[in-house]
């Protein structure tokens, strides 16, 4: 049968000026976009040390087998429907138990959420807690709370870090926004840097935040919130017990909410089982929420991870395995990048403490590479890129304007094979930029 014009599928016939302001406005992942770049080149068969997008490589960085095997029995005992919206009850449980056991910090079992990963639970935190308008204050870099913000309606105020702090913010810069935000968002270790906050600059903030919901209170006005991203507390190398709010100032518990998942402590990342803790009154309208939306953790996922976090040795061995096996990435790029320093060559790293993120600048404004000069972290990212295979995120991806030639590198997804090919490209490259 011969086909007409009008059997054709015009799909071309919508455009985007037919979709909601919403979705005009959204702003695609930057670290994705460059993933998808170098997926290019080495399928181009270029050699690429990708440094780029925070996963693991799960033939370098396979989950427990415990939690697989897990997961495959509770898909055989038949847990292949739906979960309960807020969760299953023996994972809840065992979040209790877990935070009294590493943090000691006792929460009823009310108090926790189970969702699949952490990024529903931060988008269900702004929810609850943000009105349109509102603002929230972050650090910058910090990991896609300019993006929360835009998609809450919620006005951003960016904090600018500096390395001086350790890339957090000083307690001086809270205070002086505390009055006028409805939520504060820290991270620590911090994505993207992998640096930690100071226990007593964290309890600093933690008392202000008190003091100043105190101050609302005698106001009557509502309170203002710390969401806590602590994501990446198990893989700190220099500090085996954890911080939380909570527990360096017992009286701020009311006003946090903590977030945490199996994806980076346990290299689950496709796993997708994350949870919150915070105030039962919290909890529940964050469970209402994301009932809504329906982003459940799966439910043989949670039944294997409530087995496992349950037990102590196990969990203490894998964390003591993967500090390991990130920390020798991490120190082969950091003495990789301290040697050519001292070289005189234009990089620098700060020297890693923890996650699987090494924070490195690159100072190469004002020089030129094959007659071009090099004006802003893209020149120097793709510079990185086609001239030593070596893929990077500038901390622009990360909600900072400045250019400075701070980028993130993951080994997350790194054979120490490719770490050291990288590092003797990019001393290779270094050595031929003109000064």
């Amino acid at each position: 049968m011969e086909r007409t014009e009008m059997d054709a599928l015009r799909l071309d016939a919508v455009t985007e000026a037919s979709l909601s302001r919403l979705s005009q406005g959204l702003i695609g992942s930057e670290v994705l976009r460059i993933a998808a770049e170098i997926r290019s080149l080495i399928a181009q068969g270029h050699p690429v040390c990708n440094l780029t997008v925070g996963d693991f490589d799960p033939r370098e960085f396979p989950p427990p087998r415990r939690l697989l095997t897990g997961v495959q029995k509770a898909l055989e005992d038949g847990h292949t429907n739906y979960p309960p919206s807020n969760g299953v009850l023996e994972l809840r449980e065992a979040v209790v138990r877990f935070y009294r056991r590493e943090f000691g910090l006792e929460y009823p079992v009310e108090s926790v959420l189970i969702a699949g990963g952490a990024r529903p639970l931060i988008y269900a935190t702004y929810r609850a807690l943000v009105d349109p308008g509102d603002a929230v204050a972050f650090p910058v870099p910090s990991w896609n709370n300019n993006h929360y913000c835009y998609l809450t309606g919620a006005r951003g105020i960016p904090i600018e870090v500096t390395r001086d702090s350790r890339f957090h913010p000083t307690p001086a810069q809270i205070r002086s926004l505390l009055p006028q935000v409805r939520l504060l968002a820290l991270n620590t270790p911090l994505n993207p840097t992998g640096t930690a906050i100071e226990t007593e600059v964290l309890a600093e903030i933690c008392s202000d935040l008190v003091t100043e919901n105190v101050r609302r209170a005698a106001q009557g006005e509502r309170a203002v919130f710390l969401m806590f991203d602590q994501v990446y507390w198990s893989l700190e190398f220099d500090r085996w017990e954890p911080i939380s709010p909570p527990a360096l100032v017992p009286g701020c518990a009311p006003y946090v909410v903590m977030l945490d998942a199996i994806s980076k402590s346990l290299a689950s990342t496709g796993l997708r089982v994350g949870w919150s803790v915070a105030a039962p009154a919290i909890t529940q309208r964050m469970s209402d929420l994301l009932g809504h939306v329906g982003a459940w953790a799966p439910k043989a996922e949670q039944v294997a991870t409530a087995a496992f976090i349950d037990d102590a040795e196990a969990f203490a061995g894998f964390r003591r395995d993967m500090h390991r096996r990130l920390r020798d990435r991490l120190d082969r790029l950091h003495r990789g990048f301290t040697g050519m320093g001292e070289r005189g060559l234009p990089v620098e790293a700060i020297e890693p403490e923890g996650t699987l993120y090494l924070s490195a600048r690159f100072d190469l404004f004002g020089r030129r590479y094959e007659g071009k000069e090099i004006r802003t972290n893209e020149d120097i990212r793709r510079l990185l890129l086609h001239g030593a295979g070596i893929g990077v995120v500038p901390f622009q991806a990360f909600g900072l304007e400045r250019e400075d030639g701070w980028f993130r590198l993951s080994v997350g997804g790194a054979t120490v094979e490719a770490i050291e090919n990288g590092l003797d490209r990019l001393k290779s490259l270094l050595d031929r930029v003109e000064r």
